[in-house]
């Protein structure tokens, strides 16, 4: 009988999904912490537990010096209950006290565990003493272990909730409280940690409100960025909230249709009608009047609630710009731009990039700034240069792709393999992918390497992305038609978004990938060199600002799949080799691609426009991160991480 067979499987026992209820009260001194916890499988209660931790202790011979006791207390008990029982707490649901009275509990279920914690308030609890006092400490566990499972999904993605007039609310409208402010600080120098809180600071003093409105709530590097903003706003207090329109039918394929040609990846002959053009319009102009004009909404006047600064996302919404120009003329609006443009296209007279920009420009020229990822070439002549200002994108360091993932987790798999991570895109380079791996695997063949590396394709979809389907059909058709012998070889996978299987996948591969043919600013780059692999990536758009060519990893042409081949062969053999690119990728990933760097940026430019108002603020194609950490007195020293700057200086000169 085969080992599935036996209800088991090559990897141990099937892993048991649990939730996690708490609850607290104190004894009547004050001295005492009693702890319920219950555990349930979202049908029954499993199990119980009750104890008492000090918090503090009269008897001077026994201090109690933990900062958090009730943390230190739970924490390494859940995970040797884990680790005992083969189980995995996915959610936590904390009361409201226990929240209060362990500060650090929170965000250690988080980074330390992975379990969602879900701050609520218990059912039948009444407030007293700055606690709440339950009849029954068992009950109130198993109650909020209940409702901490209504906030998981099917896709266990409790943190999304897009809710009144279209705000984003991440993190399960703030009830999962998975960092603290001392968390960020880790995650960056000290210099560009306290530029940020110069200017939170000067935005809180000053009351300001910022706004941002992008096309959809997940899927794509936007999204990640904005959860990340808005998720270390709601730490530092500073108002900064984030809009996306309701989706409309046949909206999203043609946005789509609009970003391939921006790129000049899309097929032959295809153009945008005016008829959809119109639509786009429409959809823009009726979220506008219907949600956000209204009394209270974001763009209503800022004497009248609206927001004080506005940010316009990519080329899905410029239509917003001279809504909120005809109403407030003065009111800064910065356009961001987060793809590569082929401005060399846009200058071609009557080419679909021509039409797609002149569409786009109309609307995007009211803007009072243009953000672009830090590469001249995507910035077309259009626009002015005093209106330029570059910012690369970014990613978090303590959100679920990123952060450390305990060891036990990354046992798996024993052989080695080469995983590119991206969306099933036609600018992704895919079709390079499966060359490239076809002509390492013939490399080894002919060298005869035993037990090569496999390959793993693999992303997460977007959902204004209607191409995805269509390019994972292409790539599975070109891998069973060219390479059928390595078909037993590869993973390829549209996967649910689950941003942990992602970072396993990532800090489990001997080497990374990043093929693409047309790329801005690939984050996925960025959170490999922090995992400590290297890269092996093209010279697409600003690829060659994170990749140091022999440093960290490789740069290659587009279409070179024998210098990749090579490049793989190289790393698999050479140990020291890839040691060495290992220990530089991980030590040299600056703070402009972190979520604290991108804060730096967002909040300077709120704080400054705010100040200078219509006067204006002429960036004369800088780096945002370079202005702000002038004007905070923290300009960049010698030894500092720093993105270089070689293409902007070049274009500056």
């Amino acid at each position: 009988m085969s080992l599935v067979a036996k209800g088991k499987s090559h990897f141990g026992p099937p892993l048991t999904t649990l939730y996690l209820g708490m609850s607290v009260s104190l004894t009547d001194d004050g001295d005492t912490a009693n702890l319920s916890i219950a555990a349930h499988d979202a049908t029954y209660l499993l199990d119980s537990s009750e104890g008492c931790v000090r918090l503090r202790s009269h008897d001077q011979s026994d201090p109690i010096t933990s900062k958090d006791p009730i943390a230190e207390h739970v924490i390494p008990a859940l995970e040797k209950y884990e680790k005992d029982n083969f189980f995995k707490f996915i959610g936590a649901g904390i009361p409201i006290a226990l929240h209060e009275l362990s500060p650090t509990l929170c965000s250690k279920l988080w980074l330390e565990l992975d379990i969602v914690p879900i701050v609520m308030e218990p059912e039948g609890a009444s407030r007293h003493s700055g606690l709440w006092n339950v009849k029954s400490l068992d009950e109130q566990a198993d109650s909020m272990g209940r409702k901490c499972i209504m906030h998981f999904g099917p896709s266990l993605a409790p943190l999304l909730h897009v809710g009144f007039k279209g705000r984003v609310q991440t993190d399960a409208a703030f009830r999962a409280c998975l960092t603290t402010l001392e968390n960020h600080r880790d995650t960056c120098g000290p210099r560009t940690w306290d530029s940020m809180l110069h200017f939170a600071r000067q935005l809180n003093d000053g009351n300001t409100r910022i706004a941002f409105f992008s096309s959809t709530p997940q899927g794509g590097g936007v999204a990640l960025m904005r959860h990340a903003l808005v998720r270390l706003s709601q730490l530092t207090g500073v108002n900064l909230r984030w809009y996306v329109p309701k989706p409309r039918a046949g909206v999203f394929r043609i946005t789509k249709n609009i970003h391939n040609i921006l790129q000049g990846v899309s097929e032959p002959g295809v153009h945008i009608t005016d008829q959809e053009k119109q639509l786009i319009v429409d959809w823009i102009v009726d979220n506008a009047n219907r949600y956000w004009l209204c009394p209270g909404g974001p763009l209503r006047p800022p004497e009248e609630g609206g927001a004080h600064v506005i940010v316009v996302d990519d080329p899905q919404m410029p239509g917003l710009i001279p809504v909120i120009k005809k109403l407030t003329p003065e009111r800064p609006v910065l356009y961001r731009s987060h793809i590569q443009i082929r401005s060399d296209l846009v200058a071609k007279t009557g080419s679909p990039q021509e039409d797609v920009w002149s569409y786009l420009w109309e609307n995007i020229r009211h803007a009072d700034m243009f953000i672009s990822h830090p590469i001249p070439g995507f910035v077309p002549k259009h626009v002015p240069r005093e209106k330029v200002a570059y910012l690369p994108a970014t990613t978090d360091w303590l959100d679920g792709l990123n952060k450390p993932l305990n060891r036990a987790e990354l046992a798996w798999p024993a052989r080695k393999y080469i995983v590119q991570i991206a969306r099933f895109d036609p600018s992704k380079g895919l079709p390079d992918v499966i060359a490239s791996y076809g002509e390492f695997r013939r490399l080894c063949k002919q060298d005869g390497v035993i037990d090569p590396p496999q390959l793993c394709i693999c992303g997460n979809g977007s959902i204004d992305d209607p191409d995805a389907s269509t390019v994972y059909d292409q790539t599975m058709t070109q891998l069973e038609t060219d390479y059928p012998d390595l078909v037993p070889d590869c993973s390829i996978m549209r996967l649910e978004p689950n941003d942990q299987l992602l970072n396993t996948l990532v800090a489990n591969a001997h080497v990374v990938l990043q093929l693409s043919t047309r790329e801005g600013f690939e984050v996925k780059v960025s959170e490999a060199l922090h995992a400590g692999r290297p890269v092996i990536a093209t010279k697409a758009g600003g690829i060659p600002l994170q990749v140091k060519d022999r440093v960290n990893g490789f740069l290659v042409d587009v279409g070179d799949h024998r210098s990749v081949a090579q490049h793989l062969l190289e790393l698999f053999r050479d140990d020291e080799l890839h040691r060495r690119m290992s220990l530089e990728a991980k030590r040299g990933v600056s703070d402009e691609v972190g979520t604290v760097g991108n804060a730096l940026a967002w909040y300077y430019l709120g704080a400054k426009w705010r100040e200078v108002g219509a006067r204006g603020l002429k960036a004369h194609g800088r780096w945002v991160n370079d202005m702000a950490r002038e004007e905070a007195g923290q300009p960049y020293q010698t030894g500092e991480n720093r993105l270089p700057r070689k293409f902007t200086d070049q274009a500056s000169k």
